[in-house]
């Protein structure tokens, strides 16, 4: 099942619940790891300080999401 992203969730609150998401605002030199703004920037916030599409980067934290859900799931079992 691919997450839902709340339109309002913070980049910080996004990385701290799901912690695969850090390599894709890495892998696009977001500066939100560990920025002081991260708590009050969402992901439409970062993409366009960042001049990033905004459905792209929503689609590879849900990607990154997901599997990071199946591997927790494949270690349960």
């Amino acid at each position: 099942m691919v997450p839902k992203l709340d339109s309002k969730m913070s980049m910080d609150e996004l990385m701290r619940r799901w912690p695969a998401t850090v390599h894709v605002a890495i892998s696009h030199r977001l500066l939100c790891v560990g920025c002081p703004i991260g708590p009050f920037h969402t992901i439409a916030d970062a993409a366009r300080e960042h001049g990033l599409d905004e459905a792209m980067l929503r689609r590879e934290f849900e990607a990154a999401i997901a599997s990071e859900d199946r591997h927790r799931a494949k270690l349960a079992s």
